[in-house]
């Protein structure tokens, strides 16, 4: 992991990403990717970050991050979009 971050931070150094940018950025992509984990529930990604609801509430809205967008990763596709499954499981004996 730490052989990534360099490179990461070698390519947006390369890039010429201002600091307060880089920064922004990981922390809008830190929390949300901690929401998704926790479904957006804000209360249980809170208590893992160590922060209280509020406080991350309050960075959600500094970052531009909303529930809406977290949320919408976790929908499921459309039934035309579902893979099929086999009606009958492996191992199960009909009749």
């Amino acid at each position: 992991m730490k052989r990534e971050l360099d490179s990461l931070v070698m390519q947006m150094h390369a890039s010429g990403i201002r600091y307060e940018d880089a920064v922004r950025e990981f922390k809008r992509q830190y929390l949300r990717e901690i929401l998704i984990a926790h479904r957006g529930n804000q209360c249980k990604a809170a208590e893992e970050l160590g922060i209280h609801r509020n406080t991350l509430s309050r960075a959600m809205t500094e970052l531009d991050l909303s529930l809406a967008e977290v949320r919408a990763g976790l929908k499921r596709p459309p039934r035309s979009e579902r893979p099929v499954f086999s009606a009958i499981r492996p191992g199960f004996r009909q009749g």
